[in-house]
């Protein structure tokens, strides 16, 4: 049975007081579709929009198939199936992966390139950094090692005293914990901690007698703040490295499969650290502007978190070997680099380990530590075992699969450059700033409408041949409109973490779409502003 969570009327005519531990505490979070808190409107639309992607898809892919045009046949039959595609990762009729998979599977048998030549992705070793940076992930949620970090943070000295402490320390945690976990998982881990905390803090204003007894927790501003502060801190840290989203390494594999030059690691992070430090400023800003919280010194929190890191004890046998693995992965991703500096790029020392080193080789071999580090040598029982490692994000790396396959087959049929050449024309985009500004803008407004993994996915190929037919280095407006990718900030159906603050009942969809919309222009002029300067200093494409 439900709980009715209203306030009501003592005998008296007196507003009863709010349960505030059952009103935030209820397990009222975010599971799926059909169990989000969504209004009539709001449910009508999504079925809408996925009843509409049925019909649509396989029309808007027939018409263009057999419309007309002075396009060479190949690359029409190419441009059909693709949008087709589109209309399926924007409308989601079926999961987002397998939309991907359709238009592989209609590729083939169109006959626009044979199978092995549309497969040969599948082989990259971006794909093997997918597998084994979610793996190693997947061991640190298992095993608590990230939630132990939350509150080794939450419990530096004066942080829990100050709401606004609180609320920074959360964003610098989700940052942190997103740029080498998936982003969807930090939030969903760390949510309920969150929701601990937002308990504490309506507790003392409800004796305090700061609101009304029969107030509403689930609308205080100081929630909404935490709760957003969260969602959006997960999706700045997740630029910080190649692995931190699924946009960027699909967007850095295009980038690499068109220009044939490698991003390292380190040179991804020397770009993006300063990006997202810039970031997380102006969202701490904005937080605190539009989402003020009620109250700014509080009490009980550090009670709270320090009873929370008690019962966690002391680190177990399974988190130091995942912290070993995750330690030695990362330490591997960044000699290269660290090779280059101390004896420059044309030694042998570095091109040594950058050949042998391989993102991919080192990926999976961190993640292969996994499951020979033992926890119980008796039993033979490792750190992780394959049933675990097997509830990866199997479906994002197929997507990855797919968004590679096309990016490949705009640039071999030439419909990357016709596509480019007429967008050039019609758009009269003629410098690097135009273009930068124009990837970037579409990578957002794509990715408040779909995921942001299809949006880089779809935008990433269409910069590319623009760059090509103005004679401009690609490198900018490709990465920009990989940043962008990540940005959708405004809905709840823009990224999954938005989704699970969300379906939290603490953040209003009016005060999300308010300061969604803020932070989604300053991103993008900081972007816009910021990242040809940091291309230029760490020298990618060079």
């Amino acid at each position: 049975m439900s709980q009715d969570l209203s306030p009501s009327r003592t005998g008296g005519g007196q507003p009863a007081r709010t349960d505030v531990e059952a009103a935030l505490l209820g397990g009222r979070t975010f599971r799926s579709l059909s169990e989000q808190t969504l209004s009539p409107r709001e449910e009508q639309f999504e079925r809408a929009r996925q009843t509409l992607g049925f019909f649509l898809a396989p029309a808007v892919t027939i018409i263009f198939a057999l419309w007309p045009s002075d396009m060479d046949s190949t690359q029409q039959l190419l441009a059909a199936i693709l949008l087709g595609v589109i209309v399926l990762w924007i409308c989601e009729p079926v999961p987002i992966p397998v939309g991907g998979l359709i238009g592989v599977a209609a590729v083939v048998i169109l006959g626009v390139a044979p199978s092995t030549a549309v497969l040969a992705p599948f082989g990259s070793t971006t794909i093997f950094t997918f597998i084994g940076a979610f793996i190693l992930a997947q061991a640190m949620l298992k095993h608590g090692l990230a939630q132990r970090l939350a509150f080794a943070v939450l419990s530096l000295p004066g942080v829990g005293r100050s709401t606004y402490r609180v609320i920074i320390a959360f964003g610098a945690i989700t940052c942190l914990l997103s740029a080498f976990v998936s982003n969807t998982a930090t939030v969903a881990m760390l949510l309920p901690t969150a929701l601990g905390i937002l308990v504490v803090i309506a507790k003392l204003m409800q004796d305090r007698g700061e609101v009304k007894p029969d107030f509403d927790p689930l609308r205080l501003r100081v929630g909404a703040a935490l709760m957003l502060m969260l969602a959006y801190g997960a999706s700045v840290g997740g630029l910080l490295t190649p692995v931190g989203s699924p946009p960027n390494l699909i967007g850095r594999g295009l980038i690499e499969e068109a220009t044939g030059e490698r991003i390292s690691f380190a040179q991804w992070m020397a770009a993006a650290a300063p990006l997202c430090l810039g970031m997380f400023v102006i969202l701490a800003l904005v937080m605190f502007l539009l989402n003020r919280p009620e109250v700014r010194r509080i009490e009980g929190v550090e009670d709270y978190i320090r009873e929370q890191k008690a019962e966690h004890g002391k680190m177990s046998r399974a988190e130091i070997n995942t912290l070993i693995a995750f330690g030695t992965t990362v330490l591997l991703w960044l000699t290269p680099a660290v090779a280059s500096l101390i004896a420059g790029t044309e030694s042998e020392a570095y091109a040594f380990l950058d050949d042998r080193l391989d993102e991919g080789i080192v990926a999976v071999l961190g993640a292969s530590l996994l499951f020979i580090l033992p926890t119980n040598w008796k039993e033979r029982k490792a750190t992780l075992t394959w049933t675990d490692a097997a509830r990866i994000d199997w479906g994002t790396i197929l997507l990855f699969g797919t968004g590679i396959i096309f990016g490949a087959l705009l640039a071999e049929t030439g419909l990357a450059e016709t596509i480019g050449n007429a967008a050039s024309d019609s758009l009269g985009i003629t410098s690097l700033f135009a273009i930068t500004a124009f990837s970037t803008l579409l990578a957002i407004l794509i990715s408040e409408t779909t995921s942001n993994t299809a949006s880089a996915a779809v935008v990433v190929p269409i910069v590319i041949p623009l760059c090509t037919a103005m004679g401009l280095d690609p490198f900018v407006p490709a990465l920009a409109a990989t940043f962008a990718a990540s940005f959708g900030f405004m809905l709840p159906v823009s990224t999954p973490q938005n989704a699970i603050v969300y379906g939290s009942g603490a953040v209003p969809i009016i005060r999300m779409i308010r300061t969604g919309l803020v932070f989604d222009i300053l991103g993008a002029a900081l972007i816009i502003a910021l990242l040809p300067l940091m291309v230029g200093l760490v020298g990618i494409g060079a």
